[in-house]
């Protein structure tokens, strides 16, 4: 087996997906959002010489923050895999796997900071669900993946009233919270979108259903569409217009 320490692409690619697969949001939000470096840190003079190397995650500080209070597990379960997939490399290991925050340099921070502790510009967009974290962001909204931000500039020419991840609670003995990708507005029809893709949905339909509930059963509709549908700017749109022309369909049959 042969790798390039230049280049943790390949390791990275490789990671998400074996995380993907057993449904750990939170490493694939590290290694999807990532600058990543590899850097030699050590040397022992035995069996030929053996270099040891860090591999520094470098992610935006928002998904830093979010991830507080799981960043120890988060490493170390990408140092266990990491150290998995190159352990047939001879004479050279990783030794270490670190999550860092990207620092930020923006000349009006000092009075952004200002209007966030008097208020200004707080919403209460779907941010905080720690197994599928949204990581992204477009126009000042969250999103969970570049499909869904296709998707969203895709309806914002359509004309439609619509909500990226918006939060609804339930309240009562029976309180749920949910947040769906997206819900769209349009004569008379509320219709609820989530986006489905192999790195960051995992739920099954049932699993979307028994979650989204408590909208159906008021009347919303739920449609599922697949992350390949809204890979890039021109699906999106035939997706979105989709998506108009079933509404208008419920509307007809109502």
């Amino acid at each position: 087996m042969s790798f390039d320490f230049d280049n943790a692409e390949p390791l990275l690619t490789t990671l998400a997906r074996l995380f993907a697969h057993v449904g750990l949001a939170r490493e694939v939000a590290v290694l999807a959002n990532a600058e990543s470096c590899l850097e030699e840190s050590s040397y022992e003079n035995w069996n030929g010489g053996t270099y040891g190397y860090g591999l520094q995650l470098t992610v935006p500080h928002t998904l830093y923050a979010d991830l507080e209070g799981h960043l120890k597990i988060i490493e170390s379960n990408i140092l266990v895999k990491t150290q998995e997939l190159l352990r047939a490399i001879p004479n050279r290991r990783v030794d270490s796997v670190t999550v860092l925050p990207m620092l930020a340099t923006d000349p009006q921070w000092r009075e952004k900071a200002k209007a966030w502790v008097s208020g200004i510009g707080v919403n209460n967009q779907g941010r905080v669900r720690s197994d599928n974290l949204a990581a992204k962001s477009c126009d000042g909204l969250l999103f969970r993946s570049q499909p869904e931000i296709f998707l969203y500039k895709a309806l914002k020419t359509e004309g439609v009233s619509f909500a990226p991840l918006p939060v609804f609670v339930r309240g009562g003995k029976q309180y749920k919270r949910i947040e769906p990708d997206f819900v769209i507005l349009t004569s008379g029809v509320v219709l609820i979108v989530e986006v489905d893709g192999d790195t960051v949905h995992h739920e099954t339909p049932v699993d979307a259903h028994a979650r989204t509930t408590m909208l159906i059963h008021e009347g919303a509709h739920l449609e599922r569409v697949k992350a390949s549908e809204c890979e890039n700017a021109e699906l999106a749109k035939e997706c979105a217009q989709k998506l108009l022309a079933l509404a208008k369909k419920l509307k007809q049959a109502k």
